[in-house]
């Protein structure tokens, strides 16, 4: 990653008495150190960000509980990419490795995962999320009306929430990703094969893949028309 790019201030290293091969050691090591304290910097604002989305998302939830309402959120996860997955990324679309490079060009630095029981309850969940005045849409695929190739859905978004520090505010991309218990089960386990392997995935398989979450579309569908006749006999 480049180390210039105004990194915070450190302590003096001047020494006159240390032998010169002394002096570059300490120089580079105060580069370093220098280097990992912007990353844990700017991971602290990714993190932060993640913590006041699944805040909201808490809110509604405890909302729904007060209000009697059956609740759109079954489970919500988080995770914030790693220092080599961030690299990979950035090598991978031919751009710099650099701290300003990362923030400008990655949207899933910070992931929030949303599983709902309902298709419904994901467009649901999207609508409550973005009439919050301090949540910006800046991007939607929607991979339950236009699957994947591979038979993947899951509504996508990403977001800019701020950030307020003591003397600063930042606003910070989210990658969200909303799915049916039924969509995440599928996706998780497609993704560990897909990853397990050190070997092309035979077409066959593929094939196979691709039935399977078929078939789960279309179960998601199922429950959620019992679900629809239940409410309407109550």
């Amino acid at each position: 990653m480049d180390t210039n790019e105004n990194p915070p201030e450190n302590v003096g290293l001047e020494n006159t008495s240390l032998p010169s091969v002394w002096d570059r050691q300490l120089a580079e090591n105060s580069d370093f150190y220098k280097m990992a304290f912007q990353f844990q910097q700017i991971m602290m604002v990714y993190e932060s960000a993640i913590k006041q989305l699944e805040t909201k998302l808490d809110i509604l939830n405890k909302e729904n509980k007060v209000l009697g309402r059956r609740n759109p959120i079954e489970t919500v996860k988080s995770r914030i990419k790693s220092p080599e997955s961030i690299a990979k990324k950035l090598e991978k679309k031919k751009l710099p490795v650099t701290f300003q490079s990362m923030m400008a060009n990655l949207t899933d630095i910070a992931g929030v995962r949303v599983i709902c029981p309902y298709i419904s309850d994901i467009y649901a969940v999207r609508d409550m999320l973005l009439k919050q005045p301090d949540i910006q849409l800046i991007e939607q695929n929607d991979y339950i009306e236009s699957p994947k190739e591979s038979g993947y859905r899951s509504l996508h978004l990403v977001i800019e929430i701020p950030v307020y520090l003591s003397e600063t505010v930042h606003k910070v991309k989210v990658e969200i990703q909303l799915r049916t218990i039924a969509m995440d089960f599928w996706a998780c386990l497609e993704h560990e094969l897909r990853y397990k392997t050190t070997t092309k995935v035979p077409d066959s398989v593929r094939r196979e893949l691709f039935r399977v979450a078929e078939t789960i579309a279309m179960t998601d569908r199922e429950m959620e028309e019992i679900a629809f006749e239940l409410q309407a006999i109550e």
